[in-house]
């Protein structure tokens, strides 16, 4: 766990009819807060997946979110608070729609890797 980057996988399952309103909230209130953190050098990568095809694999997420995290002490600093308040002066109506964002999930869960090195 110490010294170098670390990622973490965050995996989400809507509930059938939700996705693309979930979608939408993430990227309208949720996104800008991480983009602040990468801006900031919290995180040195964000990404978000989605299967390609219905039914892919596992089928028990239908969105996952990839934060490459600076070192392991980025992961254990919380500036999303703050971030949020600066970002939503209305934080009643932010609030609202975060708890709506979280009401549409069936699942989530969130990964944390360790990479393995491969023999050269």
């Amino acid at each position: 766990m110490a010294g170098g980057p670390v990622q973490v996988d965050y995996f989400y399952r809507t509930r059938w009819g939700a996705h693309d309103e979930f979608v939408e909230l993430f990227l309208r209130n949720h996104w800008p807060i991480l983009r602040e953190q990468l801006a900031q050098g919290r995180f040195l990568d964000v990404r978000m997946h989605a299967p390609r095809f219905h039914g892919d694999g596992r089928a028990d997420w239908d969105l996952k979110v990839t934060i490459v995290y600076r070192d392991w002490a980025a992961i254990e600093a919380h500036s999303e608070a703050e971030i949020a308040r600066r970002l939503y002066p209305d934080q009643e109506a932010f609030r609202a729609e975060e708890r709506r964002r979280f009401e549409l999930l069936e699942a989530h869960w969130d990964v944390p890797l360790a990479e393995v090195p491969l023999p050269r």
